[in-house]
C-alpha cells in the first residue's frame, strides 16, 4: 500500500464532519442530499418492470452509464445472456374456480390446452396428501418473505412433486401482501423437471379445497419464451494508482423494484460523485449488474470480467436489496405505511471492520447490528467474498414488499435512504484505510 499524502489526509480530515451534518439534514428529511436521492428515485421507479433485459432495464441502465459519465467516470457496458418468457394463458383451474399463475423461470411450459390431473396438496416437509402420479402438485408453503428457489424450503417440495410424478408444480407464496412473490432462479437451464407456477395466497383458497376433495385441476403456462441480451455498466475511474474501491449494485428486478433495489441505486449513485474527492489517491470503480433475478448472473459475470483484481482492491461495498425500504404495520388492518425503515436489513462486513460499523450505523434499524462476513453473507455479497477480495461490506434484506407487483414508489422514503448514505460515506472512509 503506498504511503498517504497530505491531500489525502486533508481530504480524510475534512470528509467526515461534512458527511456528518449531510447526514443529520437527511434525518430531518431536508436537505441536497435527500433533494438528489428523491430525484434518482424518482428517475429509477420511473422506468417501471426491471426484468432482465427488458426495456425498463436497459433504459435504467443507460441513464446509469450517463450519470456516471457525467460524474468522471469513463463507462463500459458489458453484454450477457438473460432468459426472458412472454406469458400467454398463465392459469389454474379447478371446477368453477379459476386463478392466473406467474410462470416460474426458466419456465418450462405446457401444451396450449394445459395438463389436469387431481389436485394433490404438498406441505414444507415435501409431504403429500395423495399419490402424485399424474397428479397436480400444489406446494403449499408456509408463510416468508420469499426471494428464491434455490431456498430448501422452496426447492426440495417441488423437487419431490416431480419425482413422484406430478405433471406440474403450483407453489402458493404466502407473505405479508398476500401477493404473488416472484422467486428468483438459475438463468442458465430450467430448475425443475416440469412445469411451475406461482399463485397468490390471496386467491389459493378454493385450489386448497380442491385438493382436500381430490379434485381435477388444469394447469396451463403458455407463452413464448428464449434469452435475450443484457448488459452490465462499469464506470471506472483509473488514475494508474496501485489501490482500488469498488461500489456495486443489482439495478435488475422482476418488477418495479422500488425498495428493494431504488436505495442501492439512489445510494450508487451519491457515492459515485463524491468519490472522486473524496478519495484521491484511489482508482474507483462502480457497478450496476443485470441478470440479477436469475441468481446473481450478471454479478458474476461481472467479477470475471469488469471488476480490479482481489490484490489491487482495498475495499469493495456491495449495495444489495432494501438498503432502506420503508417499514409497514401489518396484520390488524392489512398492511399501513409507517415512518421508519424495516429493520430486516442486514450489514455485513469483514471481521476487522465490525466495531466501526457497528458504531457509524448506530441508530440505523437492522444496519446497527453488523455481523462479520466469516459469519453471514448472501446474494452478490457471498461471490463476492469466494472471489477473494480482502475487505467489503455489504447490505441486503427483503422488505415487505420484496419480489412484489407492489413494489412501487410508497416503499421508498428519500430520508431514511439519505441517512444510511451518510453511514455508508463514513464506512467508505473506514475501508480505504486499508
Amino acid at each position: 500500500m503506498g504511503q498517504p499524502t497530505r491531500r489525502g489526509v486533508l481530504a480524510g480530515a475534512t470528509a467526515a464532519p461534512l458527511m456528518a451534518a449531510g447526514a443529520a439534514a437527511a434525518v430531518e428529511g431536508k436537505g441536497p442530499v435527500v433533494e438528489a436521492v428523491a430525484a434518482d428515485l424518482a428517475a429509477y421507479i420511473g422506468f417501471g418492470v426491471k426484468a432482465s433485459g427488458g426495456e425498463g432495464d436497459a433504459a435504467s441502465g443507460r441513464w446509469l452509464a450517463a450519470e456516471l459519465a457525467a460524474a468522471g467516470f469513463a463507462v463500459e457496458q458489458s453484454a450477457l445472456s438473460v432468459p426472458w418468457f412472454r406469458p400467454g394463458t398463465c392459469e389454474i383451474t379447478a371446477g368453477g374456480s379459476r386463478a392466473s399463475l406467474w410462470p416460474q423461470p426458466i419456465v418450462r411450459p405446457t401444451p396450449e390446452a394445459g395438463v389436469s390431473g387431481p389436485l394433490v396438496r404438498i406441505d414444507a416437509s415435501g409431504r403429500a396428501d395423495a399419490p402424485l402420479a399424474g397428479a397436480i402438485a400444489l406446494v403449499d408453503l408456509p408463510y416468508g418473505r420469499w426471494s428464491s428457489t434455490l431456498s430448501k424450503a422452496i426447492r426440495g417440495p417441488v423437487e419431490a412433486a416431480f419425482t413422484g410424478g406430478a405433471l406440474a408444480a403450483v407453489i402458493v407464496t404466502h407473505g405479508p401482501t398476500g401477493k404473488v412473490i416472484a422467486l428468483n432462479a438459475d438463468g442458465r437451464a430450467p430448475m425443475f423437471a416440469g412445469p411451475v407456477g406461482l399463485l397468490a395466497p390471496a386467491e389459493a383458497g378454493p385450489f386448497l379445497a380442491a385438493a382436500q376433495r381430490r379434485e381435477t385441476a388444469t394447469v396451463t403456462l403458455s407463452g413464448e419464451g428464449g434469452r435475450r441480451e443484457a448488459f452490465n455498466v462499469v464506470g471506472r475511474l483509473d488514475r494508474g494508482k496501485d489501490r482500488w474501491l469498488v461500489v456495486s449494485t443489482p439495478r435488475s428486478g422482476w418488477f418495479g423494484c422500488a425498495g428493494e433495489r431504488g436505495g442501492g441505486i439512489a445510494a450508487l449513485l451519491d457515492l459515485a460523485r463524491w468519490a472522486p474527492g473524496a478519495f484521491p489517491d484511489h482508482n474507483l470503480a462502480f457497478l450496476s449488474n443485470s441478470g440479477h433475478e436469475y441468481e446473481n448472473l450478471g454479478a458474476e459475470e461481472a467479477l470475471k470480467a469488469a471488476a480490479p483484481r482481489p490484490a489491487q482492491t482495498t475495499f469493495w461495498l456491495h449495495l444489495g436489496a432494501n438498503l432502506a425500504a420503508r417499514d409497514w404495520h401489518e396484520g390488524l388492518a392489512g398492511l399501513w405505511p409507517l415512518p421508519g425503515t424495516d429493520s430486516q436489513r442486514y450489514l455485513v462486513v469483514s471481521p476487522p471492520l465490525v466495531p466501526a460499523a457497528r458504531r457509524l450505523f448506530s441508530g440505523l434499524a437492522g444496519l446497527e447490528a453488523a455481523y462479520p462476513s466469516d459469519k453471514l453473507s448472501a446474494g452478490e455479497l457471498t461471490a463476492i467474498l469466494a472471489a477473494g477480495y480482502p475487505s467489503v461490506a455489504g447490505v441486503f434484506g427483503v422488505h415487505r414488499f420484496h419480489h412484489v407487483v407492489d413494489d412501487d414508489a410508497r416503499c421508498v422514503d428519500a430520508a431514511a435512504v439519505a441517512a444510511t448514505i451518510g453511514a455508508f460515506r463514513r464506512l467508505m472512509i473506514e475501508g480505504a484505510r486499508g
